[in-house]
């Protein structure tokens, strides 16, 4: 069975910066392509980054140069690191495994004066 934890959503002011966490057991992360997600109060979930088996990554335009994924294969655990951080970026964020439909529980960040 295929579980993701994520964490290290909290309040941080604008301009600020947050490392979040995936932890994923039942699988071994640097075979499979790992999909962040965030959904904003009363919006659609949308994709905001993923890094794929082989290690590329991907970034919508909106987080190009100041959100940077990268994953740590001995714990079996991604992490976006999140810099320059907006109002707009405030959401629930999730990973996923697309091959095996695999949702965490999210984290919340809020980026707030």
């Amino acid at each position: 069975q295929v579980q993701l934890v994520e964490s290290g959503g909290r309040l941080v002011q604008p301009g600020g910066s947050l490392r979040l966490s995936c932890a994923a057991s039942g699988i071994m992360i640097n075979f499979y392509n790992i999909y962040w997600y965030r959904q904003a109060p009363g919006n659609q979930r949308e994709l905001v980054a993923y890094i794929t088996g082989g290690g590329s990554t991907t970034y919508i335009d909106s987080v190009k140069g100041r959100f940077t994924i990268s994953r740590d294969n001995v714990n079996n655990t991604v992490y976006p690191q999140m810099n320059s951080l907006k109002p707009e970026d405030t959401a629930v964020y999730y990973c996923n495994v697309p091959a095996y439909s695999a949702w965490g529980q999210g984290t919340q960040v809020t980026v707030s004066s």
